[in-house]
């Protein structure tokens, strides 16, 4: 009896082995492929505002801003596995009011970035990255006070050239990552009314000569910048961040911009994408 259950026990072991080392090579094809690895960070943040827009008015307007992020990046297989993919989503509410605080604008903006940097990986901790993104755009600034143009639309296409520094550093055995991004409207589209002219003479008139016009650094110069510290806590990574967000526009006889400096904080979520076995199994 002892002899069979010794034969048992050997052999359920054996099975077991076998199993687990034919797990093994998926398993790690997966955890050293990275491709599957992808950050994923959403922020909360709160700052402020000065808008400016001469359809609605003459003056700047200042007050808070309530802004809102999510990031996701991932490694990509072109280009050797240096070209990495970004996609970068962000909203914003602001509340101003003018000089003279008798007037006050309410304003909204969602931002949508996706595109591509290559990686030049300068030493084993700092790396350069260079791209490219799209930059969509689109809004409104709503002045509580108006009475014949009260609100204000954003809608608009850029194509951004983008660049990114990330260091990777330690103080004393506190690990800290370092990154630093910009992104400039190079060529877009915009959607601008003409200076006077209301939303009710372009929808419904139909008077929409030259509303939708080209725009690039000589009628938008604008800027966003972002600076993010990774700092880890237990078995979490927080995000401090700066934004530095400055959106200008002189068109049609109208000019806009829309200046926010936000302190935003969050969580980074660093996992694999598992494989998609039914795709394994055609």
């Amino acid at each position: 009896m002892m002899n069979h259950k010794l034969t048992g026990i050997m052999a359920g072991l054996l099975l077991t082995a076998g199993s687990l080392t034919a797990q093994t090579p998926a398993d790690s094809i997966m955890l050293n492929d990275p491709t599957r690895y992808v950050t994923r960070a959403t922020l909360y943040g709160v700052g402020a505002a000065n808008m400016y827009d001469t359809y609605l008015s003459p003056q700047e307007y200042r007050g808070i801003e309530f802004r809102l992020s999510r990031e996701s990046m991932r490694m990509t297989r072109w280009a050797d596995g240096n070209l990495s993919r970004q996609s970068f989503f962000q909203g914003y509410v602001n509340y101003t009011h003018n000089h003279v605080d008798n007037n006050n604008t309410l304003s909204a903006l969602l931002n949508w970035n996706y595109g591509l940097h290559y990686h030049f990986r300068l030493t084993d901790h700092f790396r350069l990255l260079a791209g490219g993104l799209a930059d969509l755009n689109g809004g409104f600034v709503y002045n509580l006070h108006n009475g014949n143009n009260p609100a204000s639309a954003r809608a608009y296409v850029n194509l951004d050239a983008s660049v990114m520094a990330i260091w990777d550093l330690r103080i004393k055995r506190y690990p800290i990552t370092l990154r630093y991004q910009a992104n400039l409207p190079v060529m877009g589209v915009m959607f601008s009314p003409h200076y006077g002219q209301s939303y009710y003479e372009i929808f419904s008139l139909g008077h929409a000569d030259g509303v939708v016009r080209f725009t690039s650094l000589h009628n938008q110069p604008s800027l966003r910048q972002m600076l993010t510290a990774d700092l880890p806590v237990g078995r979490m990574k927080m995000r401090l961040a700066y934004v530095w967000d400055a959106q200008q526009s002189s068109i049609n006889n109208l000019r806009t911009h829309a200046y926010s400096h936000v302190f935003m904080v969050g969580f980074v979520k660093e996992f694999y994408l598992l494989p998609n076995k039914k795709k394994q199994t055609l």
